[in-house]
């Protein structure tokens, strides 16, 4: 019972920086009550983490998930995100761990978090050593920069459905610079009044599509072959991977909060919330147009214009911003360190500094303008080891150790209570990930990658669009 109670003073002890900064916060706002900038603005309370979590998880891919239950039929689609969800709000949760791990190390050196931004690669490094780093920089890094590449696409691609009178590659140059003010935007605490505005979107966005699809009903002559091709059916697997695994920025989410030990079961939490959006949504437009969907991406293109169909693509325009704000941040933070401004008061110093970033996703967006693909192709390739792989590897040999695992920071979960049985759960899913994500879900999405590469090429000027209509002749004189 001593050492039991020790460890949980020490666990204390470790977070009393934490804690008192969470406090000073707590009296701010106090003093601040009528203060509007306090209210928008300074978010960190577990509240603000599962608005953040529930936010970043479903953006565009609300709108491909018909396009993957096309490829994968109406009961893999479902069970896929149940299995997918749960998956990834476990590796979320074996993340938390780590970063509380290695918080709870530095504190104990008397390292100071004050001005500084933890981030995943920093964890890896002080757990397992500068090779992890690497590799947890790299992957990172690359996922987080497509992902700002496919909401820079999407963006493009829903306007277009409001204005066909620009091409999708004209609304890409003008999105790209509408998102570039992303760079004013400090950090993760300040994300607070646009995470809440950002999961209401969606939630009208995701019931609109329920909604429209049965009333619409079911297209004429619709049918339901899938799954038909190996192909299809990896593609659509790993899109669904890649919704589920949201949580690159998770760090940087705990690392905002006030008390980061309380995340734990945030991230669950807000996948919970998120199945009662994309399985309903998915099932409705797969159930109305069927096989048509293989060849629209994007399920705004199946419906009628309506006057709520528009709100629906503005208010997911505005969501597809905070999205790009909430993947760039962290490279932001990275480029930052890189070039020494990290530790910058001056917002527009900073903002100026972070610009660069910007420039490349802005021209990968315009070279691979593919919505659907490019999330299956980033979900297999990029997802598969970020979300899923690493952190279950981490944590194994973080705690490989017995002396690690008695002096832990936290134990094992309480619907768990067993070491032996984590390693378990972290084993299956390296194996089932490695093999069938990154293996046979890389194998389909990159040939259905390429396939789109040789049917509208690279900058393609107006991907999936309808075809103009022709001019109407002029009816003969006679």
């Amino acid at each position: 019972m001593l050492p039991q109670k020790q460890a949980e003073e020490a666990i204390v002890s470790n977070f009393n920086e934490t804690e008192h900064e969470g406090k000073e916060e707590v009296k701010d706002e106090e003093h601040s009550m009528l203060s509007v900038k306090s209210f928008l603005w300074h978010g960190g309370s577990a509240w603000d983490a599962w608005f953040s979590c529930a936010s970043n998880q479903v953006a565009q891919v609300l709108l491909t998930l018909p396009y993957s239950f096309s490829q994968l039929g109406l009961p893999s689609g479902i069970l896929l995100q149940v299995f997918y969800g749960l998956m990834g709000s476990w590796t979320a949760y074996l993340i938390s761990v780590l970063y509380i791990e290695y918080r709870s190390r530095k504190e104990k050196e008397n390292v100071s978090f004050k001005n500084h931004v933890i981030q995943w690669f920093e964890v890896l490094d002080g757990l397992l050593g500068p090779y992890w780093k690497a590799v947890g920089l790299a992957f990172n890094c690359t996922f987080l920069l497509f992902g700002s590449v496919i909401q820079l696409i999407a963006c493009a691609s829903n306007i277009y459905y409001i204005n066909d009178r620009l091409d999708k590659r004209t609304w890409t140059y003008i999105f790209g610079a509408c998102c570039a003010t992303t760079v004013f935007i400090p950090s993760f605490h300040n994300y607070r009044i646009w995470s809440f505005l950002g999961l209401g979107m969606t939630t009208y966005t995701a019931w609109y599509l329920t909604i429209a699809a049965f009333t619409h009903g079911q297209a004429e002559g619709v049918t339901h072959s899938a799954p038909t091709e190996l192909v299809l059916y990896f593609t659509g697997a790993t899109n669904i991977l890649y919704t589920f695994g949201g949580h690159a920025v998770t760090v940087e989410i705990m690392h905002a909060m006030w008390k980061p030990q309380k995340f734990k079961y945030i991230y669950l939490i807000a996948t919970l919330y998120v199945f009662t959006l994309t399985i309903p949504s998915a099932s409705a437009v797969y159930w109305a147009f069927g096989d048509e969907l293989l060849n629209h991406s994007n399920a705004f293109s199946m419906l009628p214009k309506t006057g709520f169909r528009d709100a629906a693509v503005i208010l997911m325009l505005i969501h597809q911003f905070i999205t790009f704000g909430f993947a760039c941040t962290p490279l932001y933070f990275v480029w930052e360190k890189v070039i020494g401004m990290h530790d910058t008061k001056s917002i527009c110093l900073r903002a100026l500094a972070r610009l660069p970033v910007v420039i490349p996703i802005w021209f990968l967006a315009i070279i691979f303008p593919f919505f659907g693909p490019i999330n299956s192709a980033v979900g297999a390739l990029l997802v598969s080891f970020t979300v899923y792989i690493i952190p279950s590897l981490a944590h194994m040999l973080t705690y490989r150790k017995a002396s690690a695992r008695q002096n832990a920071a936290e134990k094992p979960p309480f619907f768990l209570r067993s070491w032996p049985a984590m390693y378990v759960i972290n084993s299956f899913i390296v194996v089932w990930v490695l093999v069938i994500g990154f293996g046979f879900g890389g194998w389909a999405s990159v040939t259905n990658f390429v396939k789109q590469v040789d049917t509208f090429g690279l900058f393609a000027k107006c991907y999936q669009c309808k075809p103009p209509t022709p001019p109407v002749a002029a009816a003969p004189h006679h």
